[in-house]
């Protein structure tokens, strides 16, 4: 079992910045890869960014290039660095592990005012 707490969500202007961390921990040994989604009012859920256990990283074409996803392996925490921000931004943002199983956090929430 795989425990995940995200933190650092809050409310920012259009263009500013803010940093989501996801603290793992329990069974870390079983995760392959970690990744952001997020979901806004009335929207499905949707991929962010991921990154495998071998480094490697995607995001979605929305966030490309405004957002960043990197890993502390000493401090079990996968960030998402989040520049640039627009309201469509705007979201529950959740950390999600992959392993056996499906671990989900219970997300954090990023308001971006215009």
């Amino acid at each position: 079992q795989v425990q995940l707490v995200e933190s650092g969500g809050g409310l920012v202007q259009a263009g500013g910045s803010l940093r989501l961390s996801c603290a793992a921990s329990g069974s870390i040994f079983l995760i392959n890869a970690i990744a952001w989604f997020r979901q806004a009012p009335g929207k499905q859920r949707e991929l962010v960014a991921h990154i495998g256990f071998n480094g490697n990283t995607n995001y979605a074409d929305s966030v490309k290039g405004r957002f960043t996803i990197s890993r502390d392996n000493a401090k079990n925490t996968v960030y998402l660095q989040m520049t640039s921000l627009k309201p469509e931004d705007t979201g529950v943002y959740y950390c999600n592990a992959k392993g056996p199983a499906d671990n989900w956090g219970k997300g954090t929430l990023v308001t971006v005012s215009s």
